[in-house]
């Protein structure tokens, strides 16, 4: 079953238990949670690291569903390759680490600190990402140990067809 599925229907949250500020522009017909800005005050990543480009559904602590607009802007399709462009495996489970991060940023009782990539697991890559698709990335977190070790589910589909999948481990660095 997809991550983004449950057996019963998960209404959108609101900014009150968003922990947003009273000034967030959350429009319920888009279906955007957290937008690109509200993404950077929660994640350090920057361009060109930056791969979240909004989130429609989060539950802060459990479950985070977001997208990534691939462009032929970016820097990696110039070598990556040239003629035929493809997104890098890496930046596609880079991304899907990012939505992960997001789970977590809004839970109280973290202790302060980044939290890092700490281990992949039976990650696999179905069909290629190119230019103009749209990544659909679901994440569920299934452990955090410690308040320090984490580990998420995540698939990022594109037009419904499953591109990624597989377990990331995260730690905190102090």
């Amino acid at each position: 079953m997809p991550l983004s599925e449950s057996s019963a229907p998960q209404p959108p949250l609101s900014p009150a238990n968003t922990e947003l500020s009273a000034n967030s522009e959350l429009s319920a017909t888009s279906g955007v949670i957290l937008t690109n800005e509200q993404i950077q005050g929660l994640l350090p990543h920057r361009y060109p690291f930056a791969l979240v480009d909004r989130v429609i559904e989060h539950e802060p602590g459990k479950r985070a569903v977001a997208i990534k607009n691939v462009s032929c802007n970016e820097p990696q399709f110039q070598g990556h390759f040239p003629g035929r462009p493809l997104m890098p495996g890496v930046l596609i489970v880079e991304a899907m680490a990012q939505v992960g991060g997001l789970i977590v940023t809004q839970m109280p009782d973290l202790p302060n600190g980044l939290f890092v990539f700490a281990g992949i697991d039976g990650v696999r890559f179905r069909r290629p990402v190119v230019p103009g698709d749209q990544l659909l990335i679901s994440c569920e977190l299934l452990s955090l140990k410690r308040r320090r070790f984490g580990k998420v589910k995540a698939e990022a589909t594109v037009e419904g067809k499953l591109v990624c999948s597989g377990e990331l481990m995260f730690s905190l660095v102090d």
